[in-house]
């Protein structure tokens, strides 16, 4: 049985903010993927269909200590940058659903 535990994030982008949000996140995920207990990492971006979510990231974790080590990492890298997500999120639009998720057992 694993522990593993995906990271899902869905943002619904307005197209002016493109191009800023996703240096953003390639920033991030540059860090995220260099950690101890990442297994995973797709960035998205919706080509068809009705969703509202134009863009979702996904990064596999070994376990929630990898998850919470991550976390710690990410907001060092974000205060040595002066980077603060939710000012970004409010001044360019930008919506997020951010949340953990686990595999359903037998599925997969």
């Amino acid at each position: 049985m694993t522990s593993q535990i995906y990271r899902v994030d869905k943002f619904i982008v307005p197209a002016a903010a493109q191009q800023e949000f996703l240096a953003r996140v390639r920033a991030t995920h540059a860090l995220l993927r260099s950690l101890p207990g990442c297994t995973q990492e797709l960035l998205l971006e919706q080509t068809s269909g009705p969703g509202s979510y134009n863009y979702v990231t996904l990064m596999g974790w070994k376990d929630q200590a990898s998850i919470d080590a991550a976390k710690i990492e990410v907001q060092k890298l974000h205060a040595k940058t002066g980077f603060h997500p939710q000012e970004l999120f409010s001044r360019l639009g930008i919506q997020a659903d951010l949340g953990n998720y686990k595999t359903i057992d037998g599925a997969g």
